[in-house]
């Protein structure tokens, strides 16, 4: 018991470490979506990478934000239904519907994983006029499976311990 409550605080950190580089990209979003709208209409001086940099920003968002969000309970749910039940009944309907969410997260690390040593490989980069590397954001989808399955799990172990309880 103890040790899982270890593992659970890691967990935790590694979601808020998610959720702070979260913040750090939508900063880096805010402020170069801005300087290349300036550049572009403006200046009349489009800039030549960023926005391909901005698009790699929404996709790690994206994957950090999905972390973060899932381990604050801040997803969206069919609340109409939900928000009514009583502990143990959402605790019912969360272990049913986990099942969807290990077969999406395991064909995310699986495909994803493929995916990353595909583009590594090839060294794949953006078909840009300035060239940037996509296989470490491709590294990175399978590496936020991972992360967002260990909080999966961690719900359902709190899951587990509400039913049983």
């Amino acid at each position: 018991m103890e040790l899982w409550n270890k593992i659970e605080k890691a967990i935790d950190f590694i979601a808020e470490m998610m959720g702070r580089f979260g913040w750090l990209l939508i900063l880096y979003l805010m402020v170069f979506g801005v300087t290349d709208v300036f550049l572009r209409y403006v200046l009349n001086s489009p800039s030549l990478w960023i926005s391909s940099t901005l698009q790699i920003a929404m996709v790690l968002l994206a994957c950090v934000g999905g972390i973060y969000s899932l381990n604050d309970n801040a997803f969206v749910k069919l609340d109409l239904f939900y928000a009514n039940f009583s502990d143990k009944k959402k605790a019912i309907c969360d272990i049913i519907t986990v099942v969807f969410t290990f077969l999406f997260l395991g064909v995310l690390v699986w495909k994803g994983y493929q995916a990353a040593k595909m583009s590594v490989m090839l060294n794949q980069h953006t078909p840009t006029s300035i060239p940037l590397p996509i296989y470490p954001l491709k590294i990175f989808f399978p590496i936020t499976g991972i992360i967002m399955l260990l909080v999966v799990i961690k719900k359902l172990v709190k899951d587990i311990r509400t039913l049983r309880s």
